[in-house]
């Protein structure tokens, strides 16, 4: 399956896909190297991989650890998904030999659905040009990795062939007799295939054929009774792992539809449970505003041809050029896209509500499934579009060697704005963006030996600013890096125990953003007189930018 068991290395798959593409790549070959030391029998912490992938440390996810055998299956998950997002290589320009799918299949005497099977079980390919052709590859060491862990199973695929009568006489005869001794399908399968030398499903598919045709004379009948919660559980993990259905029917003695309707129900189950938050709006609920909202977003083509014609600057390396691939979305657009987002969030939301696991229909899932790919095709929009804000300031702040360090961390503040903005209120967006990349770099950038992961957006009083005027990209990253200035010569006019107080409740003194009562314990004052020296704080520094005509961010 192409889906993630944990949620902590889909997060960190999300922020690499915005990285360089060199640095993408250097990231998957870093992710396969940890693939093939991994053992399915040990646990290992998130920081220990994320440190393995990426050579940080995080402070999130400080607690988890995985099994072996789910770190496997989403390694796999994310060596494919980033693997998508870089484009293909010629395979003259690749550092070692790559085999085909056709290859492989001939060189193992395999077919190649055995080949999609290993794939999911650690067989890692990418995408290359050979003779003008894209097409899937699979590096040599990989490939060596592949066989070196599972020679086993790479054997027994190999000297698969037809069983014979005599075959299938003698794997009937055995399994009546273990049958007989108390054996499950799974367990008697297992002792037949080792004594026989055939495959595990080869021998449970003749005694489930001979079940199906004989069911007077059946050695293993079928189950009866409904599953319990943890049998539906580990059917759905399963499937997930990449077991195919059919082998679920055979071992749980159920019908490949009764597999499906378990798959679908806990699917619905995880899918309903799952937070989701959106900037509601009156209009998501007018019937007659739909064909509006989700109409083509304004001046497309003009977009369009803007975006084909997007060139890097020659100044700028060339690890940052497709950060240009995007244009900067005007006022109209803007507004559009977010408006867009938050409708497909409320559908989501509504579509959720509605849905009784138990009952659901492979149309919902589908549907559930169509509703996240469309809110994902639009977030990205707005992020690729601004992530040259996110650069501008790790310019300013980086000191030559930390620059993609900095990008990185900018682009989760970034990711986070793009959730929590509300479009209604009429405000820039890079405005609301460029405060969430300052917070972040005032907090991390101090203490550089620790990686730091952020999340810090909210709807401060500072972003309650004045309604948008688009003029053209330049104007609108300069606007952005003056935010700051402007707001400390504000600060400066305040008394100085005012001043630290705003500074630190909002985390712009270059630590973490303090809560009341231990900015209280800093002051020797209570937590109710810091909240209202806070308070009366914002109001002096709102009515000192109205005199001095100086524009909030």
């Amino acid at each position: 399956m192409n889906d993630y068991l944990d949620e902590a290395l889909k997060q960190l798959a999300d922020q690499v896909r915005f990285a360089p593409p060199a640095r993408r790549q250097e990231q998957i070959a870093r992710a396969e190297k940890l693939l093939g030391e991994i053992d399915a029998n040990r646990r290992y912490p998130y920081s220990w991989v994320c440190y393995r992938l990426t050579d940080f440390r995080p402070t999130t996810h400080s607690e988890l650890v995985f099994s072996g055998e789910t770190l496997k299956h989403d390694l796999g998950v994310f060596i494919r998904k980033v693997g998508r997002t870089i484009p293909a290589l010629p395979v003259e320009q690749l550092p070692e030999p790559v085999l085909t799918l056709e290859e492989i299949s001939k060189k193992f005497n395999v077919s190649t659905k055995t080949i999609s099977r290993w794939r999911v079980r650690g067989l890692v390919g990418q995408r290359i040009i050979r003779n003008g052709r894209r097409q899937l590859g699979f590096p040599q060491s990989v490939v060596e990795s592949f066989l070196q862990n599972h020679h086993d199973r790479v054997q027994r695929s190999a000297r698969f062939s037809h069983l014979t009568d005599a075959e299938k006489e003698s794997i009937l005869r055995r399994a009546r007799r273990l049958s007989q001794a108390g054996g499950s399908l799974t367990e008697v399968s297992r002792r037949i295939a080792k004594r026989l030398g055939r495959s595990v499903e080869a021998v449970r598919y003749t005694i489930k054929h001979f079940d199906q045709q004989n069911p007077q004379q059946a050695l293993f009948p079928a189950l009866a009774g409904p599953l319990d919660g943890s049998a539906k559980e580990s059917i759905y993990h399963s499937y997930r792992r990449g077991i195919p259905v059919n082998e679920l029917a055979k071992q749980y003695g159920r019908t490949r539809t009764s597999m499906y309707r378990v798959i679908n129900e806990v699917c619905a189950e995880r899918l309903i449970q799952q937070p989701l938050d959106y900037i509601y709006h009156e209009s998501f609920d007018d019937p007659a505003q739909e064909a509006v909202i989700t109409a083509p977003m304004p001046d497309l083509d003009k977009f369009e041809s803007q975006r084909r014609g997007m060139k890097a600057p020659k100044d700028v390396p060339a690890e940052l050029a497709h950060l240009y691939e995007t244009p900067l979305l005007s006022r109209d657009q803007e507004q559009h896209q977010f408006r867009l987002m938050n409708f497909l969030k409320h559908k989501l939301h509504k579509l959720r509500s509605s849905l009784n696991p138990a009952e659901v229909r492979v149309q919902d899932l589908q549907q559930l499934e169509e509703l996240h790919s469309q809110i994902e095709a639009v977030k990205e929009r707005l992020i690729k579009s601004n992530m040259r804000l996110v650069v501008s300031y790790a310019k300013r702040h980086s000191n030559g060697e930390n620059l993609f360090e900095l990008v990185s961390d900018g682009n989760i503040s970034l990711m986070r704005a793009v959730d929590k903005f509300d479009y209604s209120r009429g405000n820039k967006f890079s405005t609301y963006a460029s405060w969430a990349i300052l917070k972040n770099y005032a907090r991390s950038i101090p203490d550089e030996k620790n990686y730091r992961e952020r999340y810090l957006t909210g709807h401060e009083d500072v972003f309650e600013g004045r309604a948008d005027w688009r003029s053209d990209e330049s104007e609108v990253v300069a606007q952005a890096e003056q935010a700051r200035d402007r707001i400390n010569q504000l600060l400066s006019q305040l008394d100085p125990r005012t001043r630290d107080v705003i500074r630190m409740r909002a985390g712009l003194n270059g630590s973490e953003q303090m809560t009341l009562e231990q900015i209280g314990l800093h002051f020797g004052i209570t937590k109710e007189r810091v909240r209202q020296i806070n308070v009366r704080g914002m109001k002096q520094l709102r009515e000192k930018a109205l005199a001095q005509k100086v524009d909030l961010p």
